[in-house]
C-alpha cells in the first residue's frame, strides 16, 4: 500500500509541473522500428528486370547505360554513378523514376511508370546505402542470378483453363503417353485415357522430349522470354505421393527424379533430337544456337561437344542422320541446313520454303531431307550435292509444325494449324490419309515405338491417339488435369 506521506509530495510535484509547463511531463519517445532491410537481388533487381533491362542491357545500352550487372549500373553512362548512397533525393536514378515529363524512366513509349510500391523499394534501398547482397558478385549477370533464385509455381490441382500441348511422347513400352503441362509433365494410360502421374518441373512448358535407351526422359523446357533448359528425368526415380489414385513426383527438388541439368539459357529451348545410337543429343532454340552433347559415356558423363551458330533466327527443328555424322536443322530464318559434325561446318542450305521452317527429318538412308513450315508445304530435298529440291506435297491448309519420318513401315507424319494430322507415303509424297477430330491447331505429334499408333496434342489441350493402319481413334481426352474428365473411346 502507498504511504500516506508520499501522496502530498506527489500532488505538489504534479502541481509544480502544471504551473511550469502547463502539461504533464512528456514520456520519452517510443523507439521506432528499424526499416526492413531491402535486398538488391530479391527486391530491387526484379523491378529493374521487368522495367529496365529491355532497353538497358549489355547489347542495347540505351543512353549508354547497362543495368544488367550491379557494377555496370553503378558505373552509369560513363563514370557518373547514378546513385548517391544514403541520399535518394540526390540520385539521378531516383529522379528519373519519379519524374513526370520527358525525363521519366521508363519513357512513355517504353512502358508504364513504376508503381508507388516499386518506387518506395528503390528509395529505401538507396537510403540504406544501395548495398549489394554479399552472395552476389558485382559483375554477376543479374538475369542469371534472378533465374537461379526463382521458384516455379505449384501446378494447379484443377486446371482453370486448357493447357496448350507442345510436346507428347510414348513411353518405350508404348503403353503410356507423357504430355507437357503447366510446370509439369503428365503421364496417361493410353488404353484408358486415364491420368496416372504428375511430375512437377521448373519449365513452364515442355517443348520437346526424347527417351534415352535406358528409359530416362530428356525434356527441352521453356519459360517464354525468361529461360530455357534441357534436363534429364527419371519418371520412376522416387516413391510418389499418391492422392486420389494419382502419383505426384517432384522434378524440381528431388534429385532422384530430376537427375541432371544439361543446359540453362536465357530463352526457350524449342527442339531436341537423339542420334539413332543414343550417343549424341542436339537441341535448338530462340538464341539461334544448336548444341550437341556427347553421351557416349552415358548421360551421367554427358559433355557439351559443339555449339553451332549457323542460323540467323530461332531454331525450331533438329534431326540426326542415321549414322549420326550429320545434323539437319530448321529455322525461322527461312532455311533448313545440313551440318557436318566431324568437320564442324555447314555443307548444305535449303532455301526453297521462302518462309519460316518449323520441322525437319531425314530418310532412313540419309539421302533425303524433308522440311515443313509456314508455307504449308512438305518439301523433300537431297542432303548431298547442292541440296536440290526433289518434290513437294501439298494439302495442309495451314502452317505445318512438326514432321516425323519412320523407317519401317515407311511413313511420314505431319501436324498443322489446319487442325489435322496427316500420314504420307515418303517414297512418292502421296497422302495416305488425313486424321481429323481436333478442334484447334495441332502442335505436337508422336509415333508409338512399334509405329502402330500416332498421338497428337493441340492448343486447347486435346490429345488424340489413332491407329495408323485404319486411321480410327483409339482414345481422345483433354490433358489438362481436372478440366475435362470425359474420355472418348474410339469406335
Amino acid at each position: 500500500m502507498m504511504s500516506s506521506r508520499l501522496v502530498p509530495c506527489m500532488i505538489a510535484a504534479f502541481t509544480i509541473a502544471l504551473v511550469a509547463g502547463g502539461t504533464c511531463p512528456a514520456a520519452p519517445p517510443a523507439k521506432q522500428p528499424a526499416a526492413k532491410p531491402i535486398s538488391f537481388i530479391h527486391d530491387v533487381a526484379p523491378i529493374f528486370k521487368e522495367n529496365c533491362f529491355a532497353c538497358h542491357d549489355s547489347r542495347k545500352r540505351k543512353g549508354k547505360l547497362d543495368m544488367t550487372t550491379y557494377a555496370s549500373l553503378r558505373k552509369g553512362r560513363g563514370d557518373d554513378d547514378p546513385i548517391t548512397p544514403g541520399h535518394p533525393e540526390d540520385s539521378d536514378l531516383f529522379e528519373r523514376i519519379t519524374a513526370k515529363g520527358s525525363r521519366r524512366m521508363p519513357p512513355k513509349d517504353g512502358g508504364e511508370p513504376l508503381s508507388k510500391t516499386q518506387i518506395h523499394i528503390i528509395q529505401q534501398w538507396i537510403r540504406q546505402g544501395a548495398k549489394l547482397d554479399g552472395a552476389v558478385q558485382p559483375t554477376a549477370d543479374l538475369l542469371r542470378e534472378l533465374r537461379i533464385r526463382w521458384e516455379p509455381p505449384i501446378p494447379p490441382t484443377v486446371y482453370p483453363y486448357p493447357v496448350d500441348i507442345n510436346a507428347v511422347i510414348f513411353t518405350p513400352d508404348g503403353k503410356k503417353l507423357v504430355v507437357g503441362g503447366y510446370h509439369e509433365l503428365t503421364v496417361w494410360d493410353v488404353a484408358q485415357g486415364k491420368l496416372e502421374k504428375r511430375v512437377r518441373m521448373r519449365a513452364e512448358r515442355a517443348k520437346a522430349m526424347v527417351f534415352l535407351p535406358d528409359g530416362k526422359l530428356i525434356v527441352a523446357g521453356s519459360r517464354p522470354g525468361q529461360e530455357g533448359d534441357v534436363r534429364i528425368y527419371d519418371l520412376n526415380g522416387s516413391a510418389p505421393h499418391v492422392v486420389g489414385g494419382i502419383a505426384y513426383l517432384d522434378g524440381v527438388h528431388d534429385s532422384k527424379v530430376m537427375l541432371k541439368q544439361l543446359l540453362d539459357t536465357d530463352d526457350e529451348v524449342l527442339c531436341l533430337a537423339l542420334s539413332p545410337d543414343g550417343k549424341k543429343l542436339a537441341s535448338g532454340g530462340c538464341d539461334r544456337l544448336v548444341r550437341v552433347w556427347d553421351l557416349s559415356r552415358g548421360w551421367v558423363h554427358a559433355r557439351l561437344d559443339q555449339t553451332i551458330e549457323n542460323h540467323a533466327d530461332w531454331v525450331f527443328g533438329v534431326a540426326f542422320s542415321p549414322d549420326g555424322k550429320r545434323l539437319l536443322t530448321a529455322s525461322r530464318d527461312k532455311t533448313a541446313k545440313v551440318w557436318d559434325l566431324a568437320a564442324k561446318e555447314s555443307v548444305i542450305t535449303f532455301p526453297e520454303h521462302q518462309a519460316g521452317v518449323f520441322g525437319v527429318a531425314i530418310s532412313p538412308d540419309g539421302k533425303v531431307g524433308v522440311s515443313v513450315g509456314q508455307d504449308n508445304q512438305v518439301r523433300y530435298w537431297n542432303t548431298g550435292g547442292e541440296g536440290k529440291q526433289i518434290r513437294t506435297s501439298g494439302g495442309h491448309g495451314g502452317e505445318i509444325f512438326k514432321v516425323i519420318w519412320n523407317a519401317k513401315p515407311p511413313l511420314l507424319v505431319t501436324c498443322s494449324a489446319d487442325k489435322t494430322v496427316r500420314l504420307w507415303n515418303p517414297d512418292n509424297g502421296s497422302l495416305i490419309r488425313a486424321l481429323t477430330g481436333h478442334t484447334d491447331q495441332v502442335y505436337a505429334i508422336a509415333l508409338s515405338p512399334d509405329a502402330k499408333q500416332v498421338a497428337s496434342g493441340s492448343w486447347n489441350g486435346q490429345v488424340i491417339v489413332w491407329n495408323v493402319a485404319d486411321g480410327k481413334v483409339v482414345r481422345s481426352f483433354n490433358a489438362s488435369p481436372g478440366l475435362a474428365r470425359q474420355v472418348t473411346r474410339g469406335k
